[in-house]
């Protein structure tokens, strides 16, 4: 489960550096702009939406492992865990369609010569799955973190850390019509976004260490019985 919150937090890093580099728009910005840069920019995009395929199944597996640990741990925090699991498998949809317009949207900009109302629309809805996304993520960080700390997997700081950042992820999620309209209200998650990582890479590799810490018990434990 360790492995899987790193690989997530790895591969959701190397997504939006690919966005970063690539120069990808804000939601904002003019809509030619939009139209320009999908049109140059499709491998950039494709990558983008490929990762995304991959980080369903690994937040799912993180999500689903963290409960099973939390059930044998005593079943302390399993309501939140139980919570971080269905919004979790919220999120997974509502990322789902937002990849999938985002396909949709650079797929069209290789046949427009200038942006159409289509493409606009599904820019706008575009932007709009992901302010829903924020609020999906929030819930789905404060009860996997809840969860963790219940069952002293985690410590404080972690606890404290998903509490301020899956707040402005629900707080940046509830502008979902601004941001859809070009809002930089979609800002106010950020800082959210990335704790969600910092907390993902700091489990994954807390929980690394404690197997790798059990082994040697295990080990001995083995060899006394045989």
């Amino acid at each position: 489960m360790g492995a899987t919150a790193i690989a997530l937090a790895a591969s959701v890093a190397i997504q939006n550096a690919v966005v970063v580099w690539a120069g990808a728009p804000d939601y904002g910005d003019p809509i030619n702009e939009v139209l320009a840069f999908h049109a140059e920019h499709r491998v950039a995009v494709a990558i983008a939406v490929g990762l995304e395929a991959l980080n369903l199944p690994l937040l799912l597996g993180f999500l689903t492992g963290l409960h099973g640990l939390v059930e044998r741990r005593g079943r302390a925090g399993a309501d939140w865990s139980r919570l971080a699991v269905a919004a979790g498998a919220t999120l997974s949809a509502v990322f789902a369609l937002y990849a999938v317009l985002w396909n949709g949207v650079v797929l069209s900009a290789g046949e427009l010569a200038e942006p159409s109302p289509e493409f606009e629309l599904a820019w706008q809805l575009h932007a709009a799955a992901f302010a829903l996304a924020l609020p999906a993520l929030g819930t789905t960080f404060i009860g996997a973190a809840l969860a963790a700390h219940a069952s002293r997997l985690t410590p404080s700081w972690q606890r404290l850390l998903a509490v301020a950042g899956g707040g402005l992820l629900l707080a940046a999620g509830a502008g979902n019509l601004a941001i859809a309209d070009g809002s930089g209200l979609i800002f106010v998650g950020l800082p959210g976004y990335a704790a969600w990582l910092v907390w993902l890479l700091a489990t994954g590799v807390r929980l690394v260490r404690a197997r790798t810490a059990d082994r040697p018990d295990d080990a001995s434990t083995s060899g006394e019985q045989g």
